[in-house]
């Protein structure tokens, strides 16, 4: 049994907008709904209703109502929301426009940018104006190649409320993973800034925007924001602007928000890619609003008095979400730069000064934070603090409970899991619900998750296939050039039809908690046990030789062997006395079935750029199996070390 960790008041519970979402949909469609159990089991059968109830209760502005919350709630893919109506999504984020801060930017050990909401807007108005007077609207793209700051947020804005679809990359991207991702949606304003910090140094790059502009020939305005330089030379960049140049001067215009249908282009994402080129999923307006205002203002109690932070990059899904807050009219900050720079405080210094209420990172970087031994909660005041959200991989029941114990003990901690692919969350917190170790706290309203056996059964209590079995409004519209659908049929479709299979290896327990158990493509296999590799990661985090670890299954004469490669902090080695421990506690507390055939010492473990572990990757590559796309890679140049371990080839 997963051991309790936090239990909110019941005065905290009625104060929640969970809570009073319950009771207003009690009101509306006569219910005596008293816990998130039975509203969610509602939610995911009575699907139009609920839709409708959240809708309403978000107050989302369409110029025209739609007539239809769903026409097929039994059809997926293809299902159609919200027909008829007419609606803006930047019109719906720019619902406040006072002077309360709506951005606060944070560079990497710089004094923080204060916007506010008059300042976001009237900005947002005088760059869209700029874009249409180049002829930007709807069926466009706008891209932005940019650091995680104000100027980004208010160019997506600005193209958004023209009709344009946005997209974005970070600038830790190289060139052709921008190349992979961009040349395929051909835009037709590309921002982004002359360079970036890291770690205390300043990354030019220009060198990159001269050879991505002669290779995008859409691009009829590239508009370069100063960041790093005051005055940076951009005369080698084909159609190139400067920020300030370009944006609408004279007297502050009115946004004229395009009034569009519901399943109008709103974000083109990408997935990793790295099996081939990216796949492009286009995602729909009204759909991506309601399902993220849900997750935001109900799952996440985010209101006005709010301040959120999320670190994440532009290149992560998890940017998208935080922007969704300004719609429910927070302050939000952004922070671009190493987490850990100048020092393990850098974050919870900005928390404490900024009075940060909502913190959301992932469970590396918690990881991370725990071996650094700072202890945030003896340091600084984080009394506004009243949640900590975590996502990117599974959080261990150790990392639980490092949160509880150095950072507050009176939080909501919500792991959160869901995907680039729907813009959200499958599984995610309750603020009305109490916190268990290891735990996600429930599944989604509105998502009909299950766990699949290999007989297509839901089943409880066993780790099994993430599924949805009911369509939700953030499912992508399609992919990009894939007019037949057979790429968008083949990542979700193809294993049970009419039925979303997610990818992820789970276990929902009696009471609806979740639990992440790792990508069910890279599920170990020995002697024909599916085992997690999320499992093996929380034991191996236990010890403070290790840095960081990746673990795969290996073809092995017949059978499926358990490699473990190992990263050791700096001045550690993986030696036999390590391997044996390591054995030892996997023995003792997981299963034999658990503890690595291998375990052999690597000087660094590979990352996708949107900082997810590829074990994927280093299984093909040590099976002798091409790895097609290392640009999709943070640090391709490691694969070449796996592929050389000749120890790994050995008995």
């Amino acid at each position: 049994m997963s051991k309790l960790l936090w239990q909110p008041s019941e005065q905290r519970i009625r104060q929640t907008r969970m809570y009073r979402f319950m009771a207003y949909v009690n009101e509306r469609y006569n219910k005596d709904f008293s816990c998130y159990d039975h509203l969610y089991q509602w939610s995911v059968t009575e699907i139009a209703d609920f839709w409708a109830a959240v809708w309403d209760f978000m107050e989302i502005r369409a110029s025209v109502p739609y007539d239809q919350v769903i026409d097929d709630a039994t059809k997926m893919p293809g299902a159609k929301w919200f027909g008829g109506a007419r609606l803006n999504f930047a019109e719906n984020l720019l619902r406040y426009r006072d002077d309360k801060t709506a951005l606060v930017f944070q560079g990497e050990d710089r004094a923080p940018v204060y916007w506010s909401y008059a300042r976001v807007y009237e900005e947002a108005a005088r760059l869209a104006a700029s874009m249409k007077e180049l002829g930007v609207g709807p069926g466009h793209r706008v891209a932005g190649y940019m650091p995680n700051m104000a100027e980004t947020v208010i160019a997506m804005l600005a193209a958004v409320s023209l009709g344009a679809t946005w997209s974005s990359c970070s600038p830790d991207f190289g060139i052709k993973g921008v190349l992979d991702r961009f040349g395929q949606i051909e835009p037709t304003v590309l921002f982004a800034a002359d360079g970036y910090f890291f770690k205390g140094k300043r990354i030019d790059t220009i060198s990159r925007l001269e050879e991505i502009a002669g290779q995008i020939p859409s691009v009829k305005r590239f508009v370069v924001v100063p960041y790093t330089m005051e005055n940076p030379d951009i005369s080698g960049i084909k159609n190139a602007v400067m920020y300030p140049d370009f944006r609408a001067g004279g007297p502050a215009p009115e946004m004229e928000f395009a009034q569009l249908p519901a399943d109008h282009p709103l974000y083109i994402m990408y997935s990793s890619g790295t099996t081939g080129l990216p796949k492009c999923m286009v995602q729909g307006a009204a759909g991506i609003l309601v399902n993220q205002l849900k997750e935001m203002v109900l799952h996440t109690d985010v209101g006005r008095e709010d301040t959120v932070f999320y670190f994440t990059t532009c290149g992560w899904m998890m940017w998208n979400w935080l922007v969704s807050a300004l719609a429910t009219g927070a302050t939000i900050v952004l922070y671009d730069g190493n987490p850990f720079y100048p020092g393990p405080e850098a974050l919870w210094k900005m928390a404490e000064d900024q009075k940060i209420s909502v913190f959301g990172t992932s469970a590396g970087y918690l990881g991370a934070l725990e071996n650094s031994g700072l202890r945030p909660g003896d340091r600084f005041d984080l009394s506004g603090l009243r949640a900590v959200l975590s996502t990117g991989s599974p959080l261990s029941e150790e990392g639980f409970e490092f949160v509880y114990d150095a950072i507050k003990g009176d939080l909501q901690l919500a792991s959160i899991s869901g995907g680039t692919d729907l813009n959200g969350c499958f599984a995610l917190g309750n603020p009305m619900g109490p916190v268990y170790a290891g735990e996600l706290q429930c599944r989604g309203l509105g998502m009909k998750v299950e766990a699949y056996d290999d007989q297509g059964r839901p089943v409880t209590g066993r780790q099994a296939e993430l599924v949805c079995t009911a369509p939700f409004p953030s499912m992508p519209l399609y992919f990009w050039n894939d007019p037949d659908n057979k790429k968008y049929l083949s990542a979700y479709f193809d294993v049970y039809p009419g039925v979303w299979r997610h990818g992820d290896y789970i276990e929902i327990n009696e009471r609806g908690g979740v639990r992440i158990y790792g990508r069910s493509d890279a599920t170990l296999n020995p002697g024909g046990v599916r085992i997690g590799t999320a499992e093996i990661y929380r034991r191996v985090n236990d010890f403070a030789e290790v840095e960081d670890s990746l673990v795969v299954g290996q073809d092995w004469k017949g059978d499926e062997r358990v490699v473990l490669f190992v990263k050791p902090v700096q001045g550690c080695a993986v030696d036999e006395d390590l391997k044996d421990r390591i054995k030892k506690n996997l023995r003792q507390n997981a299963s034999p079935r658990h503890v690595p055939a291998k375990i052999l010492e690597v000087p660094d473990i590979p990352y996708t750029l949107n900082m997810k572990k590829v074990e994927l990757a280093v299984k093909n590559i040590i099976e002798n199996k091409p790895v097609s796309n290392r640009d999709a890679l943070l640090n391709p140049d490691v694969l070449d070390f796996y592929a050389n371990i000749k120890q790994v080839h050995e008995e």
